[in-house]
């Protein structure tokens, strides 16, 4: 799929925050921040990343913290018919 077509089939940008510790330094809290087309409520493109990092990083999440907006909505579509000029 193209990004036109994500966009108009309903996908919108999913932006996470993830918090994570590493093996060598438990007390230190790192963030790594990551960005894609996603649907909403679902959110499986997020969960499959997620499943990833437990599978294959050796850092432990934390938390995650994630935002999610579509970039198309129909409020910021309208039609003009007509113009209206004065002076």
């Amino acid at each position: 799929m193209t990004e036109t077509e994500m966009l108009l089939s309903g996908y919108g940008l999913t932006t996470a925050e993830m918090f994570y510790r590493m093996p060598d330094y438990p007390s230190v809290l790192n963030s790594f921040v990551w960005q894609d087309y996603d649907l909403a409520p679902d959110h499986d493109r997020l969960m499959s990343f997620i499943d990833y990092w437990k599978a294959e990083i050796e850092g432990e999440l934390h938390s995650v913290r994630y935002a999610h907006r579509k970039l198309v909505a129909p409020s910021e579509w309208r039609q003009v018919v007509g113009e209206f000029h004065y002076h």
